[in-house]
């Protein structure tokens, strides 16, 4: 097991290397120009002794990579520049709004899991029965929705003309209620279709029929056998649901003016501030593959049967 997880975090320096380049080249050779994003986010007439200063002292006048080098040397470090808006170091800007993000992305998690599991469980028992039926059609609805239209779906139903709900910003449990639904549905959704696929597929195995052939009470076939090994496919769902929490997040936090991370790497991209959003592609980045790795590691402790590169140790 300690060889699996040392292969699999061995992977991460890689593959985070890869991204920043990537996204240091598409930032920096794409179109538009940073000197000129930074003089006009600086009020300073764009003249073309005013440019010549500007790239110098971003050190877009050296060759790309020179430039990259210099960007990575300091990011390793921890300094990712500052941001061309409000002149702060970018990394503390963006874990001043994260933790509101984190807020949000925790609450959908646990509202996905909390609703899927027994949404799944009753649909797989109650098979083409109306539980079942009902089911399949909130998942397939919910699958189908884009998260901005439901967004504003939201706003318009329990803001505007129920009045229940607060439209936008931060505060009490209220203000979570939307956003967090937003984010949550289509994961929600997906999950329960997998649990349910699951426990079907499981209740026919020859290791369930053994179980009642010993005559184990239902509901321990149920809970010990087929719910236990229908959860494991799920976990490593979580990974990709974790990512897609956070790229959900841009859009809620949007919609709702929640003051998360999201919203922020919005108005850098209104903005062109490249330094906040290389910074912020290359944290959620991060996010994203140790997520995985974690999911990874479960899956693998849960199945000793997985090892990596046909390691059967």
């Amino acid at each position: 097991m300690l060889r699996y997880i040392l292969k699999r975090m061995a992977l991460l320096p890689p593959i985070l290397l890869a991204v920043s380049l990537v996204v240091f080249a598409i930032l920096r050779l794409g179109q538009g120009d940073p000197a000129m994003a930074y003089l006009r986010l600086s009020n300073i007439p764009p003249s073309e002794k005013a440019l010549a200063v500007a790239r110098e002292e971003l050190g877009l006048d050296k060759p790309f990579a020179v430039q990259y080098a210099h960007w990575l040397g300091k990011a390793v470090q921890g300094d990712f520049g500052r941001s061309y808006v409000t002149k702060n170091p970018v990394l503390d800007e963006i874990f001043y709004y994260l933790p509101n993000t984190l807020i949000l992305a925790v609450a959908s998690l646990v509202l996905t899991l909390l609703l899927s599991v027994p949404m799944g469980m009753v649909s797989a028992l109650k098979k083409d029965k109306w539980p079942d039926n009902l089911t399949r059609g909130l998942s397939f609805f919910g699958v189908s929705m884009p998260n901005f239209w439901l967004g504003f779906i939201l706003v318009w139903l329990f803001a505007i003309k129920m009045g229940w709900l607060p439209p936008m910003g931060k505060g009490g449990l209220g203000h979570m209620v939307m956003p967090v639904v937003t984010m949550s549905l289509m994961s929600l959704c997906i999950n329960t279709r997998l649990i349910r696929a699951n426990m079907l597929d499981n209740m026919h195995s020859r290791y369930v029929l053994y179980a009642r052939a010993r005559g184990l009470p239902e509901s321990v076939v149920i809970g010990r056998h087929v719910m236990a090994n229908s959860l494991i496919p799920v976990i490593t769902a979580i990974g990709m649901h974790v990512g897609e929490l956070f790229g959900g997040a841009v859009i809620a936090e949007s919609i709702f003016a929640w003051p998360g991370v999201g919203r922020y790497a919005v108005s850098a991209i209104y903005n062109r501030d490249y330094p906040v959003m290389q910074c912020f592609i290359l944290i959620m980045t991060t996010i994203f593959v140790t997520m995985n790795l974690v999911v990874d590691i479960c899956y693998a402790w849960l199945d000793p049967r997985i090892r990596y590169e046909g390691d059967s140790r």
